[in-house]
């Protein structure tokens, strides 16, 4: 197989794979594409219900969130097709199992090197409140387990502690419910108070092209005869931001 400067080739494929589905589903890729963000991402933390988890990732689709963390140190993952609709396959689910030690630090070492802030979310009183917390940074929320909330791994990583105010006597809300305010709150704030929550133009390509390639039937076998047809690119080209 040739060797290709892989943006431009990307940006080709891109082209050639949206011959294979409809305008309507390309411009509806492109509308959603333009409201999603990479500036807050979301982190499951040893969910036990796996409905749970499933109604969680099903919010953040719905509230533009592409990357999802989940950490499986004592419960697996298991998707209930039902509930979380099909939203697994438009965002990107990065997992965080086995036996080989804390995943809980190994996730959150691992966002926090992408420049994320790890935010916990806690019914504690000294947790700042969802309308008081800076959003200037990106922005990692950590959910916990139904039972017991966080880990002390993970409120040990934690940088800023935020809660859903209440003033019922339970004082506390079903986890994919505190998900969805919490993202629903937060998203609001950054669409309106910051200009860079938008993909870049590398970002929302190579997202675009991961849609694709779901969205095709055979996409594999489509995307080895492009190549093959594709000749090889030698000129160099500026890469984008």
């Amino acid at each position: 197989m040739p060797e290709h400067s892989e943006p431009y080739l990307d940006k080709d494929l891109v082209d050639y794979l949206s011959e294979f589905i409809s305008k309507d589903l390309r411009l509806q890729m492109e509308r959603i594409l333009n409201l999603r963000t990479l500036s807050l991402t979301v982190v499951l933390e040893d969910v036990f219900q796996p409905h749970n988890t499933s109604a969680a990732i099903r919010s953040c689709e719905s509230f533009g969130i592409q990357d999802i963390h989940i950490i499986e140190n004592k419960n697996l993952y298991r998707p209930n097709k039902d509930i979380v609709m099909g939203a697994d396959k438009w965002i990107e689910l990065h997992r965080y199992g086995g036996n080989s030690g804390d995943q809980t630090k190994a996730c959150l070492d691992r966002i926090k090197s992408q420049g994320y802030t790890i935010v916990a979310t806690t019914p504690k009183e000294d947790a700042l409140p969802l309308d008081k917390l800076p959003i200037n940074k990106n922005l990692a929320f950590c959910f916990g387990s139904e039972k017991n909330g966080l880990s002390s791994s993970a409120l040990a990583s934690a940088e800023l502690l935020t809660r859903i105010p209440t003033v019922g006597f339970t004082q506390s809300l079903n986890l994919s419910v505190s998900v969805a305010i919490c993202l629903y709150h937060i998203t609001g704030r950054i669409r309106k108070e910051r200009m860079d929550w938008k993909l870049t133009s590398l970002q929302r390509r190579k997202i675009l092209l991961s849609w694709l390639k779901k969205a095709v039937r055979n996409s594999h076998l489509i995307e080895r005869r492009f190549l093959n047809l594709t000749p090889p690119i030698t000129k160099q080209h500026p890469t984008d931001s």
